[in-house]
C-alpha cells in the first residue's frame, strides 16, 4: 500500500481545518451560486464553472436563471432554447447534458437532485466531483471534492512529484482530500479548498504569505512551490483550415445546417456549409457547393478571415459570400435572415464567420433585410 500522501496529527489537523474555514469565512468572494442552498443552482453553477473561468460565468448564470429559474423550467423547454442561452459559453454537450439530467431527475426523481451518491453519479454529465460538490454544499455530505484547484493545494502541501493527472497519484490525491475534510462543514471545507487554490495558491506565483495553511505547506518550506505541481504535457495544437459558406438570397436569408456527426468544431450548433479548405478553399468550397448543395458554381467572394481555438485545434476560419437567388432545399436546414441568426443557437465560431458576412453586406449596400 503507497504511503499516505499527507501525514498530520489529529491535533494539528482540527488546527488546520479551523485556519481554513476561518480563513474562508472572511475571505470568500460573494459569487451568486454561494447565496443559495438550493441544489439546482449549485448544480448549474458546478457545470457551467468546468472549464471556464468564474468571471466568464457570472454573466451567463444569472442570465440563465432568469430564462430557466428552477429545473422544472428547464426540463420543459426544449433543447434549441438551452443551446441558444448558453451560446458563447463553449463546451456544449454541459447543456446538452444539463437538459437530459433535468427531464431525468423530473421522471426519476421528483424533480430534486438526488442526495444519493450513486443515484448522482447516474445523470447524465456528473461525475464525481460534480456530484461531491453538490452533495457537500446543498446537503451538507460528507464528501471531498477533487478539482484542479484542489489537487494542486494538495500537492503543494505535500511537496508531491509526478503529474497531477497520472492515475495513481490522483488516487492519493483524493484519499488526502477525504482525510482532510471538515464532517461538520463538508460544504464550506470543499469550498475553502477550491477558493484557496484559486486565489491563493494559483498555478504560478502562488501568494504564499496570504496563505493561512502555509504552517503546513512542504513547498513552501523547501520553497519550490512555484515548480509545483509538474508541467503537464499538453496534446500538440493542430491546425485546421475550414472553409465556410455564407448563402444569401435577395431578401437578405441565409441557409444554416446542423452536422449532429461531423460539426464537432461547430459544437454540433446551427452552422454555414464548410469544408476541409485545403490548399485551394475556393475551388473546395465550389465543389462543395455544388456536390452536396446543388448550387452551381458562381461568383465567390471573399471575406475577411478569422482565428478561433477549440480546445487543442487553432481554427483559421474562410469565409466566403455567395448571393443566389433561391436558397437551396436542405432537409432539415433553417434558413433565418442573416442579421437574426443569433436567434439560433450557434458557436462563437458561426457568429464570427456571419459577423464577416454582414460587414461585407453592410459596407456594399447590399439586399434588403441584410
Amino acid at each position: 500500500m503507497p504511503k499516505a500522501l499527507l501525514t498530520i496529527s489529529a491535533e494539528e489537523l482540527l488546527r488546520f481545518r479551523r485556519e481554513m474555514l476561518s480563513w474562508f469565512e472572511h475571505s470568500r468572494r460573494d459569487l451568486d451560486w454561494r447565496r443559495t442552498n438550493d441544489p439546482y443552482r449549485i448544480w448549474l453553477s458546478e457545470i457551467m464553472l468546468q472549464q471556464t473561468r468564474v468571471a466568464a460565468v457570472v454573466p451567463y448564470y444569472r442570465r440563465f436563471l432568469a430564462r430557466f429559474p428552477s429545473l422544472r423550467s428547464l426540463a420543459r423547454a426544449r433543447l434549441n432554447s438551452v443551446l441558444r442561452n448558453w451560446a458563447g459559453l463553449g463546451y456544449y454537450s454541459r447543456a446538452r447534458n444539463l437538459h437530459r439530467t433535468a427531464k431525468q431527475i423530473i421522471r426519476d426523481h421528483g424533480g430534486r437532485f438526488p442526495r444519493n451518491l450513486a443515484q448522482a453519479l447516474a445523470l447524465p454529465g456528473v461525475g464525481q466531483y460534480t456530484a461531491a460538490a453538490v452533495l457537500s454544499i446543498a446537503y451538507g455530505e460528507p464528501l471531498a471534492v477533487l478539482d484542479g484547484n484542489v489537487a494542486r493545494v494538495l500537492v503543494r502541501l505535500a511537496a508531491a512529484n509526478g503529474e497531477i493527472r497520472e492515475p495513481s497519484l490522483w488516487k492519493r490525491l483524493a484519499d488526502a482530500a477525504s482525510g482532510l475534510l471538515a464532517g461538520e462543514a463538508p460544504g464550506d471545507w470543499n469550498q475553502a479548498m477550491m477558493e484557496l487554490g484559486a486565489t491563493v495558491c494559483t498555478p504560478q506565483a502562488p501568494c504564499c504569505e496570504e496563505c493561512p495553511v502555509a504552517h503546513w505547506c512542504r513547498a513552501r518550506a523547501l520553497g519550490i512551490a512555484g515548480s509545483l505541481p509538474a508541467a503537464r504535457r499538453k496534446p500538440k495544437t493542430a491546425r485546421v483550415s475550414l472553409a465556410a459558406t455564407v448563402l444569401l438570397d435577395p431578401d437578405g436569408r441565409t441557409l444554416v445546417l446542423r452536422d449532429e456527426d461531423g460539426g464537432a468544431l461547430f459544437s454540433r450548433l446551427w452552422q454555414f456549409p464548410a469544408v476541409a479548405a485545403g490548399r485551394s478553399p475556393r475551388r473546395a468550397l465550389s465543389e462543395h457547393l455544388e456536390r452536396s448543395l446543388g448550387v452551381p458554381a458562381a461568383t465567390i467572394e471573399t471575406l475577411a478571415s478569422a482565428r478561433h481555438t477549440v480546445t487543442f485545434r487553432d481554427l483559421r476560419l474562410l469565409p466566403f459570400l455567395v448571393r443566389v437567388e433561391r436558397l437551396p432545399v436542405v432537409p432539415g436546414a433553417r434558413t433565418p435572415l442573416l442579421h437574426e441568426l443569433d436567434r439560433l443557437p450557434v458557436s462563437s465560431a458561426t457568429q464570427k464567420i456571419a459577423a464577416s458576412a454582414l460587414r461585407a453586406v453592410q459596407s456594399s449596400r447590399g439586399p434588403r433585410g441584410a
